[in-house]
């Protein structure tokens, strides 16, 4: 027989703060869903600024405890952020925090736990001035959050900073939990220009000692080195709860064919009607893009490799004069995760973002890597070396030299000939990862555990 469980008679208050970009709120909003589903009766205040609320409050239906509240629009707007980046985060850091405070003082409930993005760091402080405890959610790999942790090993061992032309290749073999890793692999806020935006992310990161929890939104078993590494430095709960994808919209696999659907979407019914793994899935991300001219190189490659692709082009006109032609389709949105899980395709074309890397892993599907930006170009070393599912486009991360049609014509047609027999052992690495990710969320699973054990922690905290 069961022992009781004695449940607080208030009802848990939890406030979501998500940092303003697509590629963080998403996985916040992910969490909040999950754990909604858990533990219907805790109340999530979901907090974006009035823009961020127009963007996102109609994009599903969402469970009815979470709630948006919204802050003025105080930081520039998410149309053309890429612009100035560097502008874009000093608002981040200095003009949300006072708007933030007032929200809370209107709020009927008191707040038992916030949950906010490790680069609003401002949100720790406030979580300390009014005795709330502060869950800090990494939106980045848990490799990316050891790399910016450990800057100071760098500069003790002559790492940093250093001019990648000259030593690029070294190696660093240092970092705990860590695997050898080129220069070149680090994130590009740790070279050249992007050196500016680094010290914003060591302060976000040394501050996390201050929170009262970590959550990465990665699952154990992806990166169990470098979290195992992580855990004993922090003197409280380190949670892997992910992968922080949408994928308890995904019931089963009928619904992601629609064959039980009536509604599906018209790139649904153009996979359903390819063969299996013949498609390469194409998006480039929702924030920073490839020059026009290198774009030209890699539509004419995917057009002239013959091979089948879905194209997501997000801009106002298409890259393609006649659509896609007779094998490819081009759309200007799509639903990611059930098109990856689509048994049409057979790769994926990817900037290398955090949140699409997951949603490839989970859907066992390869890569090939083009990354832009940040974490990115470590992301694309994790997918091709560690994890040995994807393939690089680039010769050189971080190269800024034009990669050619004829190249990536040669790249894409190899990359989806299921006969070769490398292509043949990386599809079946990705089928190998998707089962050790369906496990960590199954039933008693490392990030099912961690969830729950997360829920039970901010629950005995109310009570206490």
């Amino acid at each position: 027989m069961g022992t009781l469980r004695t449940e607080p008679t208030t009802t848990l208050h939890v406030v979501a703060m998500p940092y303003p970009g697509r590629g963080h709120v998403n996985p916040m909003m992910n969490l909040c869903e999950l754990m909604s589903s858990r533990k219907p009766d805790i109340l999530f205040t979901f907090v974006v600024t009035e823009e961020w609320y127009d963007l996102i409050h109609s994009d599903a239906k969402k469970p009815a405890n979470i709630h948006f509240a919204t802050i003025p629009n105080c930081i520039p707007s998410e149309v053309g952020r890429a612009k100035d980046f560097l502008g874009f985060l000093a608002a981040v850091a200095t003009k949300m925090e006072a708007p933030f405070e007032q929200l809370l003082d209107r709020l009927e409930l008191p707040v038992d736990v916030i949950i906010a993005d490790t680069y609003l760091d401002w949100v720790v402080h406030v979580g300390n001035r009014r005795n709330i405890p502060v869950a800090s959610l990494w939106t980045m790999s848990a490799y990316v959050f050891s790399l910016s942790r450990h800057v100071e090993l760098l500069e003790q061992n002559g790492h940093f900073p250093v001019e990648l032309s000259e030593r690029g290749e070294e190696r660093v073999d240092y970092i705990p939990g860590i695997p050898p890793t080129r220069l070149v692999d680090f994130p590009n806020i740790f070279h050249g220009n992007g050196r500016q935006l680094l010290p914003r992310t060591r302060e976000a990161v040394s501050l996390v000692s201050k929170a009262q929890y970590l959550l990465f939104t990665s699952f154990y078993d992806l990166e169990a080195q470098v979290i195992s590494a992580l855990k004993p430095k922090f003197p409280f709960p380190v949670y892997p709860i992910g992968p922080s994808i949408p994928y308890f919209k995904i019931k089963d696999h009928s619904s992601v064919l629609g064959s039980n659907n009536h509604n599906v979407p018209g790139y649904i019914e153009w996979l359903n009607s390819q063969p299996e793994g013949s498609v390469l899935y194409v998006s480039m991300g929702s924030f920073l893009s490839v020059s026009s001219s290198q774009l030209d190189e890699i539509v004419a490659g995917v057009h002239n490799s013959g091979v089948r692709f879905l194209w997501v082009s997000r801009g106002e006109t298409t890259p393609f004069k006649d659509g896609g032609g007779d094998m490819g389709l081009v759309v200007p949105w799509c639903d990611q995760l059930r098109v990856l899980c689509h048994s049409a395709v057979g790769g994926f074309w990817t900037h290398c973002g955090w949140n699409s890397s997951l949603e490839a892993v989970f859907a066992g599907v390869p890569m090939l890597t083009y990354p832009l930006f940040w974490d990115q170009i470590t992301d694309s070393k994790l997918i091709v070396e560690d994890w040995q599912i994807g393939w690089r486009v680039k010769r050189e991360e971080g190269s800024e030299i034009l990669v050619t049609r004829e190249e990536i014509s040669k790249i894409v047609k190899s990359f989806m000939d299921a006969e070769n027999i490398e292509v043949k052992a990386m599809r079946k690495r990705a089928k190998e990862l998707q089962e050790t990710c369906r496990g960590a969320i199954a039933k008693g699973g490392s990030s099912d555990t961690n969830i729950e054990s997360f829920i039970r922690d901010i629950s005995q905290g109310q009570a206490k």
